[in-house]
């Protein structure tokens, strides 16, 4: 038995909507799509999370019926607004599983925006009012669908950068999920943390791992970490004795990846005479690599600076494509002030000073997970036909003061183009539907694994 009270995962103005639809509505099917925003293609991730999680099996009990209506009454001083009737008709009818459809693209897709994504449609005459009563859990799939498109979209710069002046095989672990502890729940943080792993290896996030353990039927373990330092575990030992605080880390992980932070007191002096001198020999005689990170000031001046100094004390060689890397045993990691512009920025700076983008990775916390909004690629779900007295009739709005509001119109499906593109028809013309039906009356149709996902996002 679920948890939570489906009756109560909505919005309060939708509690009155039973009673606002014309007479003899049997029907009512919407639509979730981007309107836009800042990037062109968006990656559909995160559904399978709420319907597993909130809408499958068993969702409606008389004690939720119950407790639904004696909330609501309080809430708006009046007990006749709760469709209780409605909820007891789904409780005795159907067992208490929501009677919908909800058909969708394969989750870890990337669909140009002003496409249909989902849709969503009752399947009981009687329960015309439940589709759109459904939007405000349904809509909320916008944040991992937007987190995993920042993702891809980052994955894309630092794709072209690696391919400019490096090895592109290097970019599953170019960007590392610091976003734990920037996010506004534990929820967010699996669901976020997990929508990065849809393009990235890389992560911090533990609540990510055991989200796709959880919800995209895998045991399998998509993200991937190194033992590193913060600032506490360096400046406790004192400024006077920071040697030993770094000296510690190789002691204590003489093999393999370790990261250190090294900017507590004064970065271009641990990077010249701590790491570049006093313990130069232990960091090249170490089986493994040093990745050293300075957490402030102006990235992009940060980073060329302590790439210069490390690459004045542990030498360089150049690549086959002209740019200089550092030898083996040393990298660096960005992990403060870091974004989608920071990123290019950086590397922008680094390939115009003769750098590859093989020396670098970059640590992204708040800017990944929590510094987006469902605007950021203009999130919508839209009621487009209806079934009243029999018959069907599309259904749109059209504002006159914003024509980036519009809406579509009538049964929607998504088809591939000839170029291999997406575009948009009315459900009975011809072509392919690309949307899949994965959820019908209570069941989950069609489920992914992870793999599926990021086997549909590849780039």
């Amino acid at each position: 038995m679920k948890s939570h009270n489906i009756i109560l995962l909505t919005d309060s103005y939708k509690i009155s909507h039973y009673k606002q639809y014309p007479p003899n509505t049997s029907t009512i099917y919407s639509y979730f799509e981007s309107r836009g925003g800042r990037f062109e293609n968006v990656v559909f991730f995160g559904l399978q999370y709420y319907l597993k999680e909130y809408l499958s099996g068993q969702v409606v009990t008389q004690e939720g019926i119950n407790d639904a209506a004696l909330l609501y009454e309080k809430h708006f001083g009046n007990a006749d607004l709760f469709n209780r009737t409605g909820w007891e008709y789904i409780l005795q009818h159907h067992g208490g599983r929501l009677p919908v459809r909800i058909k969708a693209v394969p989750e870890g897709s990337a669909i140009p925006v002003h496409n249909v994504m989902m849709t969503i449609e009752n399947t009981d005459p009687e329960c015309y009012w439940l589709t759109n009563f459904l939007e405000t859990l349904l809509v909320q799939v916008w944040y991992g669908c937007t987190v995993a498109t920042l993702s891809r979209e980052i994955k894309r710069v630092i794709t072209q950068y690696l391919e400019e002046t490096g090895d592109p095989a290097l970019i599953n672990f170019k960007l590392h999920d610091f976003g734990f502890r920037g996010v506004s729940s534990v929820e967010s943080a699996g669901l976020g943390g997990a929508a990065h792993l849809v393009n990235f290896m890389g992560t911090d996030t533990i609540a990510a791992l055991t989200f796709t353990q959880s919800y995209y039927n895998t045991q399998n373990c998509y993200g991937f970490s190194i033992p590193a330092a913060e600032h506490s575990t360096i400046t406790s030992w004192g400024r006077e004795n920071e040697a030993k605080a770094y000296a510690n880390m190789l002691t204590q992980y003489p093999e393999g990846l370790v990261a250190c932070v090294s900017d507590s007191y004064d970065i271009y002096a641990a990077c010249d005479r701590i790491w570049g001198q006093e313990l130069h020999d232990a960091v090249l005689a170490r089986k493994g690599t040093l990745v050293v990170r300075p957490d402030s000031g102006k990235p992009s001046e940060v980073v060329l600076k302590v790439m210069e100094i490390l690459g004045e004390r542990f030498g360089t060689s150049t690549n086959d494509k002209g740019f200089k890397v550092l030898h083996p045993n040393v990298r660096v990691i960005q992990g403060d002030g870091v974004d989608y512009d920071s990123i290019g920025e950086i590397l922008s700076v680094l390939k115009q000073n003769g750098w590859s983008a093989d020396n670098i990775a970059f640590g992204m916390g708040g800017a990944l997970l929590q510094k987006l909004d469902r605007d950021t690629q203009k999130f919508a779900f839209k009621c487009s036909a209806a079934v009243v007295g029999g018959k069907e009739r599309d259904v749109f709005k059209q504002p006159i003061t914003d024509s980036g509001k519009n809406s579509k119109r009538g049964r929607l499906k998504l088809v591939r183009t000839p170029e291999g593109g997406f575009v948009t028809l009315p459900e009975d013309t011809v072509g392919l539907d690309i949307l899949q039906t994965v959820f019908e009356n209570g069941v989950v149709k069609q489920e992914y694994t992870f793999d599926d996902v990021k086997h549909h996002a590849l780039l």
